[in-house]
């Protein structure tokens, strides 16, 4: 714990840089706020050199697989691969725009499911706003999709979410035993925000859009960026069977294919490297910084003894009070750390698999109620804006309202029922 002064302090400069990271004053990108709150941290010896750096270190493997993923989706994108699936997209819509809704939800969740909400943020949005964009037709509705699935589908394999594995640590469940766990709440939370999310669209989904768009080429890069894509997530559900970390894999193979398309056509490296967002690092780092100075207040421990407490009991109105508090956590601090808290808690011999269970539930689709709330919605709101597309956090707020809430409710629920039977 820190005095007084210096915690209500911290609490200042980590809820006006987490504030100004969601409302990005001046149109400043959100890594700018994220630094210069930890920033303030260390220089007003509030955080100490040594505790930001190991705090920033603990990212690590985050950076690897956000760099790998960025890589591999700047090059899908300069080769034209976007192009041609949201051509190939619009043509198998057929001018229905609830068609077109149901295909890039029903790819969000494959996409989710093999590569991370992560990789749904940053590969998939931009194929989206480019089918759109074909389709001359209001891209908002597909694009929320982008958002949504990745946090509603984050729980239906290990790797869909790295969250999962910071909750389960060294204790992840083997395969068919998470399937057997998580594969009903998941197609609940699926279906719940598919429903909702649709309905809250249903105005802008009323007009019909042209269909008959050519097919571009398939050019030898957009091969090659596709294949990469694949392999990344064969590599990703090895590693996650090994139980190692899956930013190096990630990397590995984003840095293979890009160098491996860049030799064959002879082109430098340049145009890809200056297009990818390298800011979503800083950013990454900054939140961590951040976390770790409200953890001298003493604020995790309250959430990890909140957490402890409900372990005592094994009713299942303790496992939907999990759940409910690790999703309201998760977008204050971000579901990354709330998972760190929730993995620790978990280690204790007498935590049901209920709780545990809920409370995974919790930090994975809690996010969909605010842009804060984890990784894959900032990346989204990022590359939004690199297709000159504006979503401010409140707009996402008063929908993650609607959406968020049912999805939470009837997963939950479903994992209760299991444990009943």
């Amino acid at each position: 714990m820190v005095p007084s002064f210096a915690h209500d302090m911290i609490w200042l400069i980590a809820a006006l840089a987490i504030f100004a990271v969601i409302t990005r004053p001046w149109g400043l990108p959100e890594a700018v706020w994220a630094v210069a709150g930890a920033a303030v941290l260390v220089l007003g010896s509030l955080v100490s050199w040594s505790t930001a750096r190991a705090a920033a270190l603990e990212g690590t493997d985050v950076y690897l697989f956000l760099a790998g993923m960025m890589l591999l989706a700047e090059l899908a994108r300069t080769e034209g691969l976007f192009d041609w699936v949201a051509a190939l997209a619009v043509r198998w819509a057929r001018g229905a725009p609830t068609r077109l809704f149901g295909l890039v939800y029903l790819v969000g969740i494959i996409v989710t499911a093999l590569l991370s909400n992560d990789a749904t943020a940053v590969v998939l949005t931009p194929a989206v706003y480019a089918a759109a964009s074909k389709a001359r037709t209001d891209p908002l509705p597909y694009l929320l999709v982008c958002a949504f699935i990745a946090n509603a589908a984050s729980f239906l394999l290990p790797i869909s979410n790295p969250a999962n594995l910071v909750v389960f640590a060294s204790h992840l469940p083997p395969l068919p035993v998470w399937l057997i766990n998580f594969m009903a709440p998941s197609i609940a939370a699926i279906a719940a925000t598919f429903f909702v999310l649709r309905a809250t669209q249903r105005r802008a989904l009323g007009e019909a859009f042209e269909s008959d768009v050519p097919l571009p080429p398939l050019t030898r890069g957009a091969r090659l960026a596709a294949l990469g894509i694949l392999l990344t997530a064969a590599a990703l559900l090895w590693a996650s069977a090994a139980g190692l970390q899956l930013g190096l894999p990630t990397f590995t193979a984003g840095v293979i294919t890009t160098a491996l398309a860049l030799v064959l056509d002879r082109r430098s490296p340049w145009h890809i490297v200056k297009g990818v967002s390298w800011g979503v690092i800083p950013l990454v780092a900054g939140l961590f910084v951040l976390v770790a100075g409200l953890g001298r207040t003493g604020l995790l421990d309250v959430l990890g003894g909140a957490l402890q407490r409900l372990t005592l009991h094994s009713g299942h109105a303790a496992a939907l009070a999990a759940g409910a508090a690790t999703a309201a956590a998760s977008n204050v601090m971000n579901n990354l750390p709330v998972a760190l808290i929730a993995g620790s808690v978990g280690v204790g011999a007498r935590v049901s698999s209920q709780l545990k269970d809920a409370m995974l539930v919790g930090v994975d689709l809690g996010p969909n109620l605010s842009v804060t709330g984890s990784l894959a919605t900032i990346l989204w709101l990022i590359a939004l804006r690199r297709e000159k597309v504006h979503i401010d956090g409140l707009t996402f707020l008063r929908l993650g309202v609607l959406v968020m809430p049912p999805a939470l409710l009837v997963s939950l629920a479903v994992i209760v029922l299991q444990r009943a039977h």
